[in-house]
């Protein structure tokens, strides 16, 4: 007992002075390491022009700025928590482990006078610190390895986006041919027998999630219906690239921690209590709500094959698939994106915990009961990656832009740096003129009440003329202005906009 008082008693005044250095010099180079590691990659991806991922990467920097302030926090209250006194049957309720010999700890003097236990030891403080920084790290982690292993289940979608600038693509869909919906490929492949019964769909969706996830036949006609619902016909529109900004914007959301789920990752670390059983419910949460994720996207597809049969069972071209909010859940197709959100934390929380219990307590703790309870977190979490990079995302990048509203993301960047600076030259020249009018008011002729005529005079300055001559407000424009500009024009005479108003588009980025 002595020499455990003893050692827990050395502080920095008993410490080498190269010790502490070496320390210090180690932390601090981990440090630059990794904001250089993410410098270089935010430089990369400015090079590849993938301007949503270098906002990702600063959504990293500021949860890791987070979780910095909140190790700050615990380590500044690591005392006045432990002060904090509670009756001894409360601290005695919701336990992780139903039978565990307590270790002689030094309980807090304040606590042990009122026969009272602490909310929570100091040396618990430190292992919450462990726990958060465990389940930022897996969270950050996994949303990098699923974005990558989606992504590289998507890059044959290039070759298929190159594929329909050939002729039999043309012949395929050339609107001058008409054919039964039972005749076109997608039309084989969705109308079944099982396709009018929703009993029998939910079944034939929920397996074909596993095979293949998207087929050509599935990227092509919905890649048709998208052009078709938001272009002139005959628009030439990569398709690909558009999911790919579209997908980098939706990794922006994923790779934060928003509020909401903070607060799912309080629930389940309470969750955690023996009372609840969650080692034989809780790892399984992510996998279920994957598997109904892939079966409603699935079925999505088919419905929207169906409703197109139900129209007309003849199609000029071929079969088009037109996107509709009321094919998703509560008609709002982002929900899934909060939902694929949340099963990758709930995921990256399963294996921070097995990491963080199995670090500080080892793998014959209570916190693993059974051999089966360490291969269930394990199998677990490493088939949830895979389903969801592999399986789920590309599907998900797919069928989420089969929504009624157009994303944003049809723009390019340049496309969007063209309407900010038309805009800003835009609101230049209502100032300028403005700020004129208010300044040069109309001049009345004294003569105006006396004169017979009643003439009014006004006193209009050159400089206003020249003004209004466009001379004063000419500017250089650069080739890339000129491209930006062709390129809106070309929209516009095809309908690409649709409705879109610069605005939204400068208040969105």
């Amino acid at each position: 007992m002595a020499s455990s008082n003893s050692s827990s008693a050395i502080t920095l005044e008993t410490t080498p002075t190269w010790a502490v250095a070496v320390v210090c010099f180690i932390l601090i180079t981990i440090s630059i390491l990794i904001e250089h590691a993410l410098h270089a990659l935010a430089k990369y991806f400015n090079k590849k022009r993938r301007k949503s991922l270098i906002q990702a990467i600063d959504n990293v920097k500021s949860e890791l700025m987070l979780l910095g302030f909140i190790s700050l926090l615990l380590t500044v209250l690591q005392k006045p928590i432990a002060k904090i006194c509670i009756p001894k049957g409360a601290a005695d309720t919701f336990l992780p482990c139903q039978s565990l010999t307590i270790d002689d700890e030094q309980e807090e003097p304040k606590c042990e006078q009122q026969g009272k236990k602490s909310l929570m030891s100091e040396a618990g403080v430190q292992q919450l610190q462990l726990l958060i920084f465990a389940l930022a790290f897996f969270h950050i982690l996994s949303c990098f390895l699923t974005f990558s292993l989606g992504t590289l289940k998507m890059r044959r979608w290039k070759l298929w986006e190159a594929e329909t600038r050939t002729l039999d693509y043309q012949f395929s869909y050339d609107p001058r041919r008409f054919q039964l919906i039972h005749q076109t490929s997608f039309g084989k492949r969705h109308l079944k027998f099982w396709s009018e019964h929703q009993f029998l769909r939910l079944p034939v969706c929920f397996l074909r999630q596993f095979f293949g996830s998207v087929y050509k036949v599935d990227y092509f006609t919905l890649r048709h219906g998208f052009i078709m619902a938001h272009f002139a016909e005959g628009t030439e529109f990569d398709f690909q690239k558009y999911i790919r900004r579209a997908l980098d914007k939706d990794f922006k959301v994923v790779v934060g921690i928003s509020p909401w789920i903070w607060t799912f990752s309080v629930l389940f670390i309470f969750f955690n209590a023996y009372v609840f059983h969650s080692t034989y419910w809780l790892p399984f949460i992510p996998l279920v709500m994957l598997l109904l994720v892939g079966t409603k996207l699935q079925g999505i597809i088919t419905k929207m094959c169906l409703d197109s049969n139900y129209k007309s069972s003849v199609v000029r071209g071929n079969l088009m698939a037109r996107p509709d909010d009321q094919l998703f859940w509560f008609g709002k197709p982002k929900l899934l994106l909060h939902l694929m959100h949340f099963i990758l934390f709930q995921n990256s929380f399963q294996l921070a915990f097995f990491t963080w219990t199995t670090y500080k307590y080892g793998l014959n703790s209570c916190f693993h009961r059974k051999t089966v309870d360490i291969a269930t977190r394990l199998v677990m979490g490493v088939l949830v990656y895979f389903l969801c990079g592999y399986v789920t995302l590309p599907l998900y990048a797919l069928v989420t832009q089969m929504g009624t509203k157009i994303k944003n993301s049809v723009l390019t960047d340049g496309m969007i740096r063209g309407l900010r600076r038309w805009q800003a030259k835009a609101k230049k020249k209502l100032a300028i003129r403005n700020n004129y009018l208010t300044q040069h008011s109309l001049d009345v002729s004294p003569s105006l009440f006396g004169s017979p005529d009643n003439s009014l005079s006004l006193d209009i300055s050159p400089s206003f003329r020249t003004s209004l001559d466009g001379s004063a407000l000419t500017e250089t424009v650069n080739d890339e202005d000129i491209v930006a500009e062709r390129q809106l024009q070309q929209h516009r005479k095809l309908g690409s906009f649709n409705g879109f108003q610069s605005s939204k588009f400068s208040e969105q980025h």
